[in-house]
């Protein structure tokens, strides 16, 4: 069987690595140093199990810049390409989705499409009415930055949406080519609508972002109150209901995912009465205030930010949550210096970074850390974290 995926990003990589173990798959990216990188056996992302997968297992797996090459002749094609949030139009931009579906369109009219990139609850249906002569189900995706190929290895679950019994076939299948390629046999599949689909990602993603939110705002509530946090949430934690894991406070949920699902997910609200979701995202903004205000009283000359990045182990920091503490802070005139190996350029957003790690610990007066590291214990009085049990 022949697969293609569009989009070398975390989904598109772990779902290609994990089909090229048992079918043909070629890759399609736009960016060339991504296709050359594949095709020489190297991961263009921090991952350490597709590292590992590249390197040393058996994969039928290339990849292109070139759509013919890649759809041509394939049974199913994924799409995960990104589908970033539109402040302006209050939606997720889905052209790069919408632009795939076309070419395939021409070059593949036979093969299955499977969306993996997070889309508007509806969007399916709706693009199935665009394009009837196609087939298109929904597959949401769940992982990690940094632990992609992980997640995939290890499903929660597999989810697959399609359009009625005239998919239905179709969306078995794929579900089964996921669970074949993944190391649990017993995985959870669920096979439902496309718009139930979208509905599963958007939700669940809100609710971790809630959780992210509320240890956070009780970590401020005790912070202000001179109490210990993790008392606390140890406490809380212990009940089965609620348990104590993702309860780790932070400067507030961010990465690539969740502030964006979280706001499209608002959008989807706009003729439903709600006030839990809007106060979701409002959170994340509150908690941003409180912290940037809190290492502002400190009266610091020199603010270091130890690291963009939102996870242990990647090198993403799409809307990270430590950025928007770091533009606060500039904000009000205090000077700000980055340390951040995974960056290449000397400023970020006109701060400069600093990639000697003893220099940038001694210029600074406050380093902010969203997560702690054994390489600042040397400096553990000047650094600010709400880091309570080391982990994301």
């Amino acid at each position: 069987m022949k697969i293609a995926v569009a989009g070398l990003g975390y989904v598109g990589l772990a779902n290609a690595v994990i089909l090229a173990q048992e079918h043909e798959v070629v890759a399609v990216d736009v960016d060339p140093d991504r296709a050359t990188a594949i095709n020489e056996r190297r991961s263009p992302i921090a991952d350490p199990d597709i590292e590992e997968y590249l390197e040393h297992r058996t994969l039928s797996l290339r990849a292109t810049t070139e759509p013919e090459e890649g759809y041509r002749d394939a049974d199913f094609v994924i799409i995960a390409t990104p589908t970033n949030y539109d402040a302006e139009l209050n939606f997720f931009d889905t052209s790069s989705v919408d632009s795939v579906l076309s070419t395939v369109a021409r070059i593949a009219p036979n093969a299955t499409v499977v969306i993996k990139s997070t889309i508007p609850v509806g969007y399916t249906a709706s693009t199935r009415e665009k394009h009837p002569e196609q087939r298109i189900l929904f597959s949401p995706e769940f992982l990690r930055e940094g632990r992609a190929l992980y997640d995939n290895l290890h499903p929660s679950r597999i989810v697959v949406g399609s359009g009625g019994p005239q998919d239905a076939q179709q969306a078995q299948q794929f579900a089964d080519l996921l669970k074949a390629g993944s190391l649990d046999p017993h995985t959870p599949v669920v096979l439902t609508g496309t718009t139930e689909a979208e509905a599963i990602k958007l939700f669940a993603n809100t609710y971790l972002a809630m959780r992210v939110a509320y240890f956070n705002e009780l970590d401020t509530y005790a912070a202000r109150h001179g109490l210990d946090t993790r008392q606390i949430i140890e406490g809380v934690g212990l009940d089965p209901r609620i348990g104590s894991h993702y309860n780790n406070p932070s400067f507030g949920y961010g990465g690539y995912c969740l502030p964006k699902d979280t706001k499209q997910l608002l959008a989807n609200y706009d003729t439903v009465p709600q006030t839990l979701i809007k106060a979701i995202v409002e959170s994340n903004t509150t908690r941003k205030d409180y912290i940037a205000a809190d290492v502002v009283e400190r009266k610091p000359e020199v603010v270091g930010i130890y690291r963009l990045t939102m996870k242990t182990g990647s090198d993403n920091f799409r809307s990270s949550s430590i950025q928007g503490i770091m533009k606060r802070i500039k904000a009000k005139g205090i000077p700000v210096i980055v340390y951040e190996p995974a960056l290449e350029a000397d400023e970020f957003f006109r701060s400069e970074v600093v990639r000697d790690l003893e220099e940038f610990k001694s210029r600074s007066d406050v380093i902010i850390a969203n997560r702690r590291s054994p390489e600042l214990d040397d400096v553990a009085d000047k650094i600010y974290t709400r880091d309570l049990f080391g982990s994301d």
